[in-house]
């Protein structure tokens, strides 16, 4: 039977799936007949409760009782939520307003780097009660910064820019879907990648990709990092030093875990919020919302595993030792408690900032980057943002600005470009500086990161995030 022909029998096509796989083993356990096999399905479409427990019919069973489930009431209607900066479109404060309108939604806030994504604006804060939006986490799961200082003199970046140089090129991979041609090895790959299917079909792919950036925004660079004075949770003294960031994240197995489960979301959405569309939610009792979650988080530790080969791999070949360092997610989310209730907490291109948290906020390849300590403010649900924020989309910036020209200016300013695109250019970012003012009450400033010499995608290829 195809989809229409189970329609006609009360089964909608949310549950087609289940429903052959039951009319499968009716005839082949139960050996009905195909009027007899019609017969049984109008009765579990009449009333699925009968069939819970059934052999065969129970998992159909539960799934049209799940898509017969009444809508959540909306009590208090839309929520409001507190804007940080003022340089923001209209277009992400309507995607912020749109999610706002979930039914489960809590507590929301827009970070001062806001600007347009799918679904969720990145920058944008968002708490639902016991459900989780695979989109509202972001495609490139667990994307995040890592800063690490080095042992090496900071005039060294000069006079050894070609040993410099060389660690870059050959201590990490751009570009989508690239991979080291010999696998690297971490933990992270002997965990439980059976948590979900597309983790364990991805396994493999996740292997070859670990230590690779990926594209888009994602970079890797040496510069300067000044700590002007001494803080107990950052172990160096006052003074300038040697520094490697990075930017990227869960690469294509995330994406993959993101798309997934963000289709099986919108499947399973009450036709009443079919509009939310990619803010499709999954709940946390449900399987599917089991699995993801579960997939979420082994791409956090993925990503993390990520960050620390490139940084490993880096390193050695520039044979430095790392002094300390300070990493954070991005696009992730976390359970946490918030105005006495437990909550979802999805910070899609936002910074985790609980008081004393330390995370870094990055500029762009001619600008700073910050180290920050959080001051745990309640109305931004402990958060700030993970960058500037683009003020323009990328095929805008590929057609006014031309890369060559701009990085001969940048080499004037003592800043390195190895290898980016247009539209990575500073100029399509807002002022860091600006940025960082409109969120002083978010966090604290610990330390500067200066970049010297900067490696990105340079084939034009969009971000993974």
């Amino acid at each position: 039977m195809n989809a229409r022909q189970l329609e006609k029998l009360g089964i909608p096509r949310d549950a087609a799936n289940l429903a052959i796989q039951a009319i499968q083993l009716l005839i082949r356990d139960q050996e009905l007949n195909r009027r007899e096999v019609q017969d049984r399905l109008r009765l579990v479409a009449d009333n699925p409760r009968m069939f819970v427990g059934d052999p065969i019919l129970d998992s159909l069973a539960r799934e049209l009782i799940e898509l017969e489930a009444p809508i959540p009431v909306e009590d208090s209607g839309p929520l409001n939520y507190r804007t940080w900066g003022t340089q923001i479109d209209e277009a992400a404060h309507h995607q912020m307003r749109e999610a706002c309108r979930i039914p489960l939604a809590t507590g929301a806030a827009l970070m001062p780097d806001a600007h347009v994504g799918y679904g969720l604006p990145i920058g944008g804060v968002l708490a639902l009660d016991n459900a989780v939006i695979p989109y509202g986490v972001g495609v490139d799961i667990a994307c995040r910064m890592k800063l690490s200082v080095l042992d090496m003199p900071v005039e060294s970046m000069e006079r050894q820019f070609q040993h410099y140089r060389n660690a870059l090129e050959n201590g990490t991979r751009f570009g989508v879907g690239v991979t080291h041609s010999k696998p690297h090895d971490h933990p992270v790959m002997d965990e439980d990648w059976t948590v979900s299917r597309i983790t364990r079909e991805n396994k493999d792919r996740a292997r070859r990709q670990l230590g690779t950036s990926g594209s888009g925004n994602h970079f890797v660079e040496f510069g300067t990092l000044t700590l002007t004075e001494a803080a107990p949770d950052f172990p160096l003294e006052p003074g300038t030093y040697v520094a490697l960031l990075s930017h990227s994240g869960s690469r294509g197995t995330g994406a993959s875990v993101c798309s997934t489960y963000s289709d099986i979301a919108r499947q399973k959405l009450h036709r009443a919020y079919q509009h939310f569309d990619r803010l499709a939610w999954l709940d946390l009792n449900s399987q599917a919302g089991a699995e993801y979650w579960a997939a979420m988080n082994l791409m956090g530790n993925y990503a993390a595993a990520n960050h620390a080969v490139i940084h490993r791999l880096v390193t050695h070949l520039l044979g430095a030792r790392i002094l300390a360092g300070v990493e954070n997610h991005h696009n992730f989310a976390w359970k946490e408690r918030h105005h006495g209730k437990d909550v979802i907490v999805h910070r899609k291109g936002a910074t985790p900032a609980a008081a004393g948290e330390l995370g870094v906020i990055p500029g762009s390849m001619a600008d700073p980057a910050f180290i920050v300590r959080g001051k745990g403010n309640p109305e931004s649900l402990m958060s700030a943002s993970h960058g500037a924020g683009r003020v323009m989309s990328r095929t805008k910036a590929m057609d006014l600005y031309n890369f060559r020209s701009v990085q001969k200016t940048l080499e004037k300013r003592g800043i390195q470009v190895l290898s980016a695109g247009a539209d990575e250019v500073p100029g399509v970012y807002k002022n860091i500086e600006q940025v960082m003012a409109e969120q002083s009450d978010l966090v604290e400033i610990v330390a500067r990161f200066d970049p010297k010499i900067v490696k990105m995608c340079g084939d034009g290829s969009r971000a993974e995030d």
